[in-house]
């Protein structure tokens, strides 16, 4: 029986499981690096054994950090008609991709 746990970082909450990987918002650390995470709600697959914090339980998740990088480039355009005013602008976001340990 595998647990679920709702973790929160960089202003988002992720729903992660063990050895899953996601991409979060950037935090700080080089490739390898171990980082914990704070627990916002921890159940097993079939939504028993629900723990809430109080926002947080006391149990932290481990992470490893597996590479920092950029997302692929989005456009942002303005425009206003009538008036011969556009604006193109990129943008690349950075990311943080992180595996999962033992939850």
């Amino acid at each position: 029986m595998s647990k679920i746990a709702v973790i929160k970082t960089g202003g988002k909450q992720y729903k992660i499981r063990e050895g899953e990987e996601l991409r979060i918002e950037k935090i700080a650390g080089d490739a390898g690096d171990k980082i914990k995470f704070e627990v916002l709600l921890m159940a097993d697959e079939e939504g028993n054994d629900v723990q809430i914090g109080k926002p947080f339980l006391a149990s932290k998740i481990d992470a490893e950090i597996i590479e920092q990088g950029r997302a692929k480039k989005i456009l942002v355009i303005k425009y206003k008609p009538k008036v011969r005013y556009a604006k193109k602008k990129g943008h690349r976001q950075m990311f943080t991709k992180v595996k999962i340990g033992k939850v």
